[in-house]
C-alpha cells in the first residue's frame, strides 16, 4: 500500500480521538489492556514496572548480540560479544528483510507482555484502529552506549545493524496488526531527537534513515507518527513527513506552528497533529481548561493560511503528553479522565466552529 492510498486513512481519524503514547505503570497485564483499550484508539500498553525488559529501548534491541542493560533501562553493547555473534545476527536479519518473513522479530513476552493479549484484543474488538510503538532508531542508537563509551551511533556496522532491527521489528509488528485487519497507528517514539543537529554528519544521515523507515511502514499499511516530548528541530522532523507528528503541547507546540513553510508542507500533504495536551510531569501545575484554550488560541493564530482550525483539528489525535510508566496508577488514571474532560472541551470547540463555516456564503 503507497504512503498516497494509506495517508488517506488519516481523514477517517475520528475527531479528537484519543490514545495513548504506550508505557503504564499497571503490573498486571490484564489491568493495563484494560485501560488502554478503553480509549478511543487502544494502544499496546508497555508495562516496565518490575519488569526493566519492557522499557524502551532493552524492547526495541531485543534479540541485538551483546546488549546489556540494567533496572533502568539503559544499555550498553559489550563489543566483543557484538563480534562474535554478529556475522549469524545480519545474516538472519537480512534474510528476514529481503523475505519479508519477519514474524520472529515481534516483540517476546519479555520484551512486551501485553503484545500477544492486544493483537487477539484487537481482532476480536474489530477495532478500525489500532496504535503501537517502539523506540526509533535515532533514540536507540543515540542512547545505548558501546562497552567503550561511545555512542552506537560512532560504531561502524553497529549501528547500521541495529538501525535493520529496529526496522525488521517496527515492519514485524505493523505486519501482525494488519493481520488482525485493523489499521495500525505506528508510532517511533523518539525522545532522543530533542539532540538532533542538522550540522552534524551523523544526525543527517539517521534523519534520512528515519525517513526511509516512515516511508517502509506506510507502504506495509500503516498509519506512521512521529513523538519527540522534547523541543527539536521541529521543521526536520515535519519534513519528515510522517502521517502524525506527536509533540507535549506545553514544551513545543509554539515552538513547532512557527516553522510556518514546514508546518504548510506537512499539512498540505494530509498529515494531522498528535497533541499531548495533558502534562505527566508531577510537578507542573495546570488547568485541563486552560489547556484547552491555549491550544486552541496557538492553533487558530499560527496555522498556516489555507489551513482552518475546525479543519485541522477534526483530524488531531490526544494524548497524555508522554508515557505513563512512572506514574502511579492514580496518577495515570487521573491523566487519562483529564485527557477525556480536554477532548470534550475542544469537541465543543470544533462543534462551535461548525456553524460559523456554515454560515460563510459560498460563491457560485
Amino acid at each position: 500500500m503507497s504512503a498516497p492510498t494509506i495517508r488517506r486513512a488519516v481523514q477517517l481519524l475520528p475527531a479528537c480521538a484519543t490514545t495513548g503514547i504506550g508505557s503504564l505503570p499497571h503490573t498486571q497485564v490484564e489491568l493495563g489492556l484494560q485501560a488502554a483499550l478503553a480509549l478511543d484508539i487502544p494502544f499496546l500498553p508497555q508495562l516496565p514496572v518490575g519488569h526493566p525488559s519492557e522499557l524502551m529501548i532493552p524492547a526495541a534491541l531485543e534479540g541485538l548480540p551483546g546488549l546489556r542493560f540494567d533496572d533502568e533501562g539503559l544499555c550498553t553493547v559489550d563489543l566483543s560479544a557484538w563480534e562474535a555473534g554478529r556475522e549469524a545476527f545480519e545474516a538472519r536479519l537480512d534474510a528476514a528483510l529481503a523475505a519479508g518473513a519477519l514474524e520472529s522479530y515481534e516483540p517476546s513476552p519479555d520484551a512486551c507482555r501485553a503484545w500477544r493479549p492486544f493483537l487477539w484484543e484487537v481482532e476480536h474488538r474489530k477495532l478500525a484502529f489500532a496504535k503501537a510503538q517502539l523506540a526509533g532508531p535515532f533514540t536507540v542508537r543515540s542512547v545505548a552506549r558501546a562497552s567503550t563509551g561511545t555512542s552506537t551511533l560512532d560504531v561502524p556496522g553497529l549501528d547500521a545493524a541495529m538501525f535493520r532491527l529496529v526496522m525488521a521489528r517496527a515492519l514485524a509488528m505493523v505486519k501482525a496488526l494488519r493481520r488482525t485487519n485493523t489499521t495500525p497507528l505506528f508510532f517511533l517514539d523518539e525522545p532522543g531527537l530533542y539532540a538532533l543537529e542538522r550540522t552534524n554528519p551523523r544526525h543527517l544521515l539517521a534523519l534520512q534513515e528515519l525517513k526511509l523507515l516512515v516511508v517502509a511502514l506506510q507502504r506495509e499499511g500503516a498509519l506512521v507518527g512521529l513523538h519527540c516530548c522534547g523541543n527539536t528541530d521541529w521543521a526536520a522532523l515535519l519534513d519528515v513527513q510522517p502521517d502524525l507528528l506527536s509533540l507535549d503541547v506545553r514544551l513545543s507546540l509554539d515552538a513547532m506552528v512557527e516553522e510556518q513553510a514546514a508546518l504548510e508542507r506537512f499539512l498540505a500533504a494530509g498529515a494531522t497533529l498528535s497533541l499531548g495536551i495533558v502534562p505527566t510531569d508531577l510537578a507542573s501545575s495546570y488547568a485541563v481548561p486552560e489547556l484547552v484554550d491555549s491550544v486552541e488560541a496557538s492553533l487558530k493564530a499560527a496555522l498556516p493560511r489555507g489551513h482552518a482550525f475546525s479543519q485541522v483539528l477534526s483530524t488531531v489525535l490526544l494524548t497524555p503528553a508522554c508515557g505513563l510508566a512512572m506514574r502511579s496508577v492514580g496518577d495515570a488514571e487521573r491523566i487519562l479522565s483529564e485527557l477525556r474532560d480536554a477532548q470534550r472541551r475542544l469537541k465543543g470547540a470544533l462543534e462551535a466552529e461548525r456553524p460559523a463555516l456554515r454560515a460563510v456564503p459560498h460563491p457560485h
